[in-house]
């Protein structure tokens, strides 16, 4: 039985519906919004392994997956939780004229333990939270790019991280949790230049001229992002061990 079949099975019982006081269109609406609003539980339903041939069997794997997918929802929701508190940590630090991000590692983890659909999810979580905290100097210019900006490098870091990982980790887990936390911070800063230099140009131009530079290129990448990068690439690095012990730990668990 499917994740939503037993929301199918209340629509077409009109006696629990009667016993709950809800209308059938009550309820349609309801499972409607139930799915719009659980992205999380789409993307671990969606990535179900195939059922088993043979009735016990079937049954069997269904159980398994439905207890797996009940642990994997609940580790997901701690992920998202850990993401936004880091972010909302890390704006107070800022070195230059942004701040630091602290979200690696749960991204890099969950992506790890979960895919690249739930690094992509807590990708995007991060760049939602940056979004209302740390894009002051941006979005008078450009609300669109803004945007644009921070949620796809944020959804596209958490994505290849766990693509990465994925296609890594049956040769080398050590290689491939280092690889991964290597082309997070990567991503994250390439795609924000990226964004930079298609939506922001005219006032990248004026605070290089105001901070002496002669190129604004030059500017963008050792007067804004160098100094992020290098420590955000650096704490990735250090506690890259500590990554590899927590994903070993979630896999022992599921």
């Amino acid at each position: 039985m499917s994740a939503i079949s037993p929301t199918i099975l209340y629509i077409s019982n009109p006696a629990a519906r009667a016993a709950e006081g809800v209308g059938p269109y009550s309820c349609i609406l309801l499972s409607l919004l139930s799915l719009t609003f659980s992205p999380m539980r789409i993307i671990l339903y969606l990535r179900r392994t195939r059922p088993d041939r043979g009735d016990s069997r079937k049954e069997l794997n269904m159980e398994k997956n439905k207890h797996m997918d009940t642990r994997a929802l609940t580790g997901l929701a701690l992920f998202t939780a850990l993401v936004v508190v880091l972010q909302l940590m890390g704006a107070f630090i800022k070195l230059g004229p942004f701040s630091i991000s602290l979200t690696a590692v749960p991204i890099i983890v969950g992506a790890a333990l979960y895919g690249p659909a739930a690094g992509a999810w807590l990708g995007g979580v991060f760049g939602l939270v940056v979004m209302f905290t740390d894009t002051a100097l941006f979005m008078p210019v450009s609300p669109i790019g803004t945007i644009l900006t921070v949620m796809l490098k944020g959804i596209c870091g958490g994505f290849l991280s766990g693509l990465c990982y994925k296609a890594l980790a049956e040769k080398n887990e050590w290689i491939a949790v280092l690889a991964s936390s290597i082309v997070f911070p990567v991503v994250n800063t390439g795609l924000f230049l990226v964004g930079c230099r298609l939506f922001f140009m005219p006032l990248i131009n004026e605070w290089a001229a105001a901070a002496g530079f002669e190129n604004a290129g030059t500017f963008m990448v050792t007067g804004m992002v160098g100094l992020n990068f290098l420590v955000e690439l650096a704490i990735d690095l250090v506690l890259s061990p500590v990554i590899l012990r927590l994903v070993k730990l979630g896999r022992k668990d599921r």
